[in-house]
């Protein structure tokens, strides 16, 4: 098996700590992202840097300064980088119209635009050796917007529109770009959801006031049913750097409660685009 350099975001909890540790088992060279390692989260960045075949970043993803910095390191280290696993994130949840257009670019900004940053950074070295993977990890809300997720939803339908295109422009050049689309997992992002600033407007919803609960209910119901583990997530991720160039789906989601269902729409919708790529001449790129 050939050894790869692959640079996992948001490290510290969760999907990202599972892969940087399953990707690291296969005896890649993992560099894996984490902010303020010598502050809140120095035992988790210390505890993963005793990990063979890992070397931990501190990155602050939405600092250009930063992310620039962590490319220079593994580039003059490994002299390439062969996959990039843009994993870190950031979640929302209640009444959209309680967010602010602050709390909205915050979200964009974790969810959007620092994969953008990442991916900008990586593909001239993936270009330049006609191979590369990019894995954006997107989520089953970013095929739905469900309420009371709608911001959420919104930054992920963004990642998920990003992908979509640049996978279709990038394999002819030999860079593979992949989503992948988990669904409900106890997570520390799911710990840490945020909510919206601007708390008084969800006074005017009381109408609807228990349907967030019930949600959040709902949610903890598929939890106790499913038992859905994230290193699923992991394994999927792992499956996909292992898969060869060109044989890597756009899509995978990970779901064992509602996974069938994001599947469906995944498929429905690939039989239309592939139409409207044909309507403007671009069916060279589908094959």
């Amino acid at each position: 098996m050939e050894k790869k350099v692959v640079l996992i975001t948001g490290t510290n909890s969760g999907f990202g700590w599972l892969s940087a540790k399953s990707v690291a088992a296969m005896g890649h060279m993992v560099y894996a992202t984490i902010r303020d390692t010598k502050g809140k989260n120095a035992a988790k960045a210390n505890e993963l840097e005793r990990v063979e075949n890992i070397t931990v970043l501190d990155v602050s993803l939405t600092d250009e300064k930063s992310v620039q910095s962590a490319f220079d390191f593994i580039i003059e280290k490994e002299g390439r980088i062969d996959v990039l696993v843009n994993n870190a994130g950031t979640s929302m949840f209640g009444v959209a119209e309680t967010a602010t257009s602050d709390d909205l670019n915050r979200m964009l900004d974790v969810n959007v635009i620092a994969p953008w940053r990442m991916i900008k950074l990586a593909l001239p070295f993936m270009r330049k050796q006609s191979e590369g993977l990019i894995i954006n990890v997107s989520s089953g809300w970013g095929r739905f917007s469900a309420p009371f997720f709608a911001i959420y939803s919104s930054s992920k339908f963004g990642l998920e529109a990003l992908s979509e295109g640049l996978h279709y422009e990038l394999r002819p050049l030999g860079v593979d770009i992949a989503i992948v689309q988990p669904g409900a997992f106890p997570t520390e992002m799911s710990q840490k959801t945020q909510f919206g600033s601007d708390a008084a407007i969800a006074e005017e919803y009381k109408l609807i006031a228990d349907f967030p609960n019930k949600m959040g209910a709902a949610i903890g119901q598929i939890f106790e049913d499913t038992k859905p583990n994230p290193q699923d997530v992991a394994d999927a991720i792992v499956k996909l750097i292992t898969l060869p160039k060109g044989q890597r789906p756009l899509r995978t989601t990970v779901d064992s409660a509602t996974g069938h269902i994001v599947e469906a729409a995944n498929k429905a919708v690939e039989m239309e685009y592939v139409k409207v790529i044909k309507a403007f001449g671009l069916e060279e790129l589908l094959t």
